[in-house]
C-alpha cells in the first residue's frame, strides 16, 4: 500500500498544474497610468495621496457569484482558477473617475454676466480694439479685488468672457472675479480643493476652469453650474498646468516629484508621459503650435544645473535640449514670445534671461531684463499681446515694464506692500494689466 500511495501521490490530475495560481492586481486611478515604481531619489517628496473622502470611488459592478478563495491545501481545478482570476481582473481607469459633484460655492456670490459693467469697459470689450493699438502703458489703478486670506499664486483672464478673472490661492480656494461689475465684483468662490491651489486656467473655449493643487489633484469645474466635471488624480502635488494651444482637450501637468503628464479631458486618462530625473516642476509653457513645450525645474538639491530648463518634443516625448540654461539659479517662470522665435525665463538671479526658440536654443549673453527682484519668490512675468513689452512682478511689490527689443526699463508701478507674484495682460483691451500679491490682493491697472 505504501508503494501504491507513493506512486499515486506523485501523479497529478490532468486538470492540475505545478505552478500556484497568480492573480493580476486590481487597477487603481493611480497605477492605471504610472510606470512600475523606480527607486525614489532621496530628495523627492513623500507620496501625496488625496484624502479618501475627497475622491470617492464608485463601487465596481456586481458580477455573478464566484467561488471564494479556497483554504490552503484544497484542490482547485484550472476552470475554478480561471473564474477566480476573471473576478479579479483590472478595471478600466476611466470607470474609476468620480461622478459629477457640486463644488462648494460661497453664499455671497455675484454674477458672471456682463450686464452690470462700467459703460467704457463694456464698449471696449465689444469693440475689441487691436492689441497694442495704444502706446501708453498702464499706470492708473482701476480695480482692487480682495477676498483671498492668504497669498495668491496665479491669475488668469478668461479668453471667451474677458470681463472675468480667476485666481488661485494658498487659502485652498479659487475665486472668479467679475472685475468691473458695478455691484459685486466677486462672482463666485470655489472650495473644491482640500489644500493650497497652485495653478488655475480658463478653458480656451467655454466657461470652465482647470485647477491643480497640493491635494494631488487637477479638477475641471463648470463655473456656470458650480459643478466638478472631472477629477484627475496624481501621485504628486500639482504645481502647474497648461492647456495645449493646438488642442484644448489636452493639458499638461507638472508636480513636486518631477513628473510631466499630458492628459486628455475627454477620457480622463494620461496620453503621454515625459520621463527624466527631475526635481519639482516650477513652470511649463507650450509653443504656439503645441508641438513643443518648455519645462523649468528645481535642481538645487541635485546640484545638476543642466536640467533647469528643458525643451521637449511633444510627439516624440524626448528632450530637444537640456543644456539651455546652466547658471546656478532656478527659474520660477518661462514664457514664449507671442510672435517671435524666442522665449524668456525669470531667474532667481534677479533678472530675466532671453533665449532663441530655435535649436540649439542659445542664451542671449548680451541682453537681459534687470531692475526688479525675485529673491526666492515665485515671481512670474508675461508679454503684452503685441509682444512689444514684457511685464514682471517683483519681490518689492511693484510691476516692472520693459521694452522687449532693447530690454530697457520703461515704467515701475507700486502695486502691493509685499511681493507681486503674477502679472497678466488683458486679452482684449490694450494696456490693461492684472496683478496679484503675497498678501492676497489683486490690483488691476489701466492707462
Amino acid at each position: 500500500m505504501d508503494l501504491l500511495s507513493a506512486a499515486y501521490g506523485g501523479a497529478t490530475s490532468d486538470e492540475d498544474d505545478d505552478e500556484p495560481p497568480s492573480f493580476p492586481p486590481v487597477a487603481t486611478a493611480l497605477n492605471s497610468f504610472a510606470p512600475p515604481p523606480v527607486k525614489r531619489p532621496r530628495w523627492e517628496y513623500q507620496p501625496c495621496l488625496p484624502p479618501p473622502s475627497s475622491f470617492p470611488q464608485p463601487p465596481l459592478p456586481k458580477a455573478a457569484p464566484l467561488p471564494t478563495s479556497p483554504a490552503s491545501g484544497r484542490y482547485i481545478s484550472k476552470r475554478q482558477r480561471a473564474l477566480l482570476a476573471a473576478s479579479r481582473a483590472p478595471v478600466d481607469a476611466a470607470s474609476l473617475l468620480p461622478p459629477q459633484t457640486t463644488a462648494e460655492v460661497d453664499s455671497s456670490v455675484g454674477s458672471i454676466t456682463d450686464s452690470n459693467l462700467r459703460a467704457d469697459i463694456l464698449h471696449s470689450l465689444r469693440c475689441q480694439p487691436k492689441p497694442g493699438s495704444s502706446k501708453s502703458l498702464p499706470s492708473k489703478l482701476s480695480v482692487s479685488l480682495k477676498g483671498h486670506t492668504k497669498a495668491i499664486n496665479c491669475i488668469d483672464w478668461s479668453p471667451t468672457h474677458a470681463h472675468l478673472l480667476t485666481s488661485a490661492g494658498m487659502d485652498h480656494t479659487v475665486h472668479v472675479w467679475n472685475v468691473w461689475d458695478k455691484g459685486n465684483t466677486t462672482a463666485c468662490v470655489l472650495k473644491h480643493h482640500t489644500a493650497a491651489v497652485k495653478d488655475v486656467r480658463w478653458s480656451p473655449h467655454n466657461l470652465s476652469l482647470l485647477s491643480g493643487g497640493l491635494d494631488c489633484s487637477v479638477q475641471l469645474i463648470d463655473v456656470v453650474e458650480g459643478k466638478v466635471i472631472k477629477v484627475f488624480k496624481e501621485d504628486q502635488a500639482v504645481e502647474v498646468i497648461k492647456f495645449n494651444p493646438s488642442n484644448p482637450n489636452l493639458f499638461l501637468s507638472g508636480g513636486s516629484k518631477g513628473s510631466l503628464r499630458l492628459w486628455d479631458i475627454r477620457s480622463g486618462l494620461v496620453t503621454k508621459e515625459f520621463h527624466r530625473s527631475l526635481g519639482t516642476i516650477l513652470d511649463i509653457e507650450f509653443s504656439a503650435d503645441g508641438r513643443q513645450f518648455i519645462s523649468s525645474t528645481d535642481t538645487t538639491r541635485s546640484n545638476i544645473s543642466e536640467n533647469t530648463i528643458i525643451v521637449w518634443d511633444v510627439l516624440r516625448q524626448v528632450p530637444l535640449s537640456n543644456q539651455v540654461y546652466t547658471e546656478a539659479f532656478t527659474c520660477p517662470c518661462v514664457r514664449y514670445h507671442p510672435h517671435e522665435a524666442s522665449f524668456v525665463a525669470q531667474s532667481n538671479g534677479n533678472y530675466i534671461a532671453i533665449f532663441s526658440a530655435r535649436p540649439p536654443f542659445k542664451l542671449n549673453k548680451y541682453m537681459r531684463f534687470e531692475g526688479h527682484g525675485v529673491w526666492g519668490f515665485p515671481i512670474k512675468c508675461n508679454f503684452s499681446p503685441s509682444g512689444r513689452e514684457l511685464a514682471s512682478g517683483s519681490s518689492d511689490g511693484s510691476i516692472y515694464f520693459f521694452d522687449y527689443k532693447s530690454a530697457r526699463p520703461l515704467r515701475k508701478i507700486e502695486a502691493f506692500k509685499e511681493a507681486c507674484t503674477d502679472v497678466v495682460y488683458h486679452p482684449v483691451i490694450p494696456n490693461v494689466i492684472a496683478s496679484c500679491g503675497w498678501t492676497g490682493e489683486i490690483s488691476v491697472f489701466e492707462r
